[in-house]
């Protein structure tokens, strides 16, 4: 880097490579205070000779600060070479920097995460590579149930649904229908999850599908204040096989006022001895009042 009568000029790019090999040595010395600080010196030398910020993804930076609990700024300078991947005109790798940012905070700080993914699946349908996109967007969407924002769990999977739809993956548009319904009923809104089920309608095979019949039950339950089959649909394999966080939401599902249908003994008892013992009790009941109430 020093300059002199025969040197004009700083050699940006050898610094780099040496700062690089020295970052590696003090990590694998455990001196991750030197490491950090080498690193830094490293990306600055790339940025004066305007070159792409590597050593924020290739030289391991996170890594060292993750050893010394500072994840909050190993997030922060991911970010910032990310926005630098982006201004050079690399947005794959901008968006592959912010999904290493949000794994990085995830279990520190969910929210952060839940906003890397964002960026980085917004990154990625802008480069229209959807499956990608999609990744990210479930992973945002489980964090946001995971943290019980249910509002905005609701929007993004929304977003998921749009998307499957529009590359015809049609069968995952069921499964984020059951999930879509499930948030909204945690939010006790059963007009949003019904009108959730009419909107879907309109998605190819869903009509007649195993997801719509269970869907109807469930709602049919839920509307009838049957907490018996509200919980007998949650427990089918078909809800009990998603995801973690969406099958919680299933096994956790209480209809409002703790509505369970208590069927009376006589009913119970009659459902234990057949249709002809039901049939005999029903028209002692008739009888009952047939000589009169005195």
């Amino acid at each position: 880097l020093k300059t002199g009568f025969l040197k004009w000029k700083p050699d940006y790019d050898s610094a780099a490579t040496e700062y690089g090999k020295a970052a590696v040595a003090f990590k694998n010395a455990k001196q991750f205070d030197q490491a950090r600080e080498a690193c830094l010196r490293e990306a600055e030398a790339h940025e004066n000779n305007k070159a792409y910020p590597f050593p924020a993804l290739n030289i391991p930076l996170a890594v060292a600060l993750q050893e010394m609990q500072r994840l909050p700024e190993a997030v922060q300078l991911i970010e910032k070479a990310s926005m630098m991947y982006l201004e050079n005109g690399t947005p794959d790798t901008a968006a592959i920097a912010l999904e290493r940012a949000g794994k990085l905070i995830e279990n520190v700080s969910p929210e952060k995460a839940v906003q890397l993914y964002q960026q980085a699946a917004s990154v990625f349908e802008n480069e229209e590579r959807l499956r990608q996109a999609l990744e990210m967007l479930g992973k945002a969407s489980r964090l946001l149930v995971r943290g019980r924002r249910l509002d905005e769990a609701a929007l993004s999977l929304q977003k998921e649904k749009s998307i499957y739809k529009e590359i015809e993956n049609y069968p995952t548009c069921y499964k984020k229908t059951i999930a879509q319904v499930l948030v909204h009923l945690h939010r006790n809104d059963y007009v949003a999850a019904e009108r959730c089920v009419r909107e879907s309608y309109s998605i190819p095979g869903f009509n007649g599908s195993e997801d719509c019949a269970a869907l109807e039950q469930l709602l049919e339950g839920y509307d009838q204040q049957d907490q018996d089959q509200v919980s007998e649909v949650c427990n089918l394999p078909l809800f009990k096989y998603m995801d973690n966080d969406y099958a919680k939401l299933g096994l956790t599902l209480v209809v409002p006022g703790g509505g369970i249908k208590k069927k009376s003994p006589n009913a119970a008892q009659d459902k234990a001895r057949g249709p002809a013992a039901a049939g005999s009790h029903a028209d002692e009941e008739e009888d009952e009042y047939s000589g009169g109430l005195c």
